[in-house]
């Protein structure tokens, strides 16, 4: 299909994907990231390599039930039929489940105003159904000291030291954490997790420091420190990626 003369639109789309076969969100050189998956059946519609913009990264392994991309193509048949031909040709893996029209001014990560994130935890051995999707965790926690934990994380803080990003101090690492929110069903416990924006793995730091607190290995104390001087201590884990699953990307 050719642009021509014809408007063109910018559209804003949110998909859900299953992380786990990909290589992260962000384009790869093997082409086997969601990014590039999604551009190449974007490429095959209007006959071009069109550029897609997401709200950010995710890792190799993460999933999403509301991540947005946006990008700029003419496109005469509507939103609906529009959604309907990105979603034809993607793995089951990925899913196209909204499409509209957008402001010219609307950027996907730019315009976002906080993100919502959600990670599982299951407590002993998982059935084969549900193990990929979250953190299997052999060892008893102390609910309780999660949630303690949880309370010191809560706010604005300076949460370079829970944060994968390395060198010396470029990006501003202050964030509102509006929400850290443990809760347990049975075997299962869930953490929420909402702020103003994340810094490179630092949802899934924040649920390691949840999980130190809960085996009795990371005090409240210690997570204050953490918070004041900005330096990771090796007794702070990163949880593994195939429980984490961004929710929601918030807008104006």
């Amino acid at each position: 299909m050719s642009a021509g003369t014809e408007k063109t639109t910018r559209w804003k789309c949110v998909c859900a994907y299953d992380g786990a076969p990909f290589a992260g969100w962000q384009s790869q050189r093997g082409g086997d990231a969601i990014q590039d998956i999604i551009e190449a059946r974007v490429e095959t519609i209007f006959g071009r390599l069109i550029r897609i913009h997401a709200s950010g990264r995710t890792d190799a392994g993460v999933h999403a039930r509301g991540q947005v991309f946006h990008f700029d193509a003419p496109w005469r048949h509507g939103a609906e039929k529009l959604r309907a031909a990105l979603g034809a040709g993607l793995p089951r893996a990925i899913q196209i489940k909204s499409v509209r029209e957008a402001p010219e001014t609307f950027h996907s990560r730019f315009s976002a105003t906080g993100k919502i994130y959600a990670y599982h935890i299951h407590l002993g051995d998982p059935d084969p159904f549900t193990r990929p999707h979250v953190w299997a965790c052999g060892r008893p926690l102390d609910f309780a000291a999660m949630q303690a934990a949880a309370a010191v994380l809560r706010g604005r803080h300076d949460f370079r030291a829970f944060s994968a990003l390395n060198g010396p101090p470029r990006e501003n690492t202050v964030r509102e954490l509006r929400r850290l929110d443990v809760t347990r069903r049975g075997a299962r416990i869930r953490v929420n997790a909402e702020a103003d924006g994340f810094l490179y793995k630092m949802v899934r730091s924040l649920v390691g420091a949840l999980a130190a607190a809960g085996e009795g290995k990371m005090t409240p104390g210690q997570i204050r420190e953490l918070l004041a001087t900005g330096k990771r201590t090796p007794l702070l884990p990163t949880a593994p990626p195939q429980g984490l699953f961004l929710e929601r990307v918030l807008y104006p």
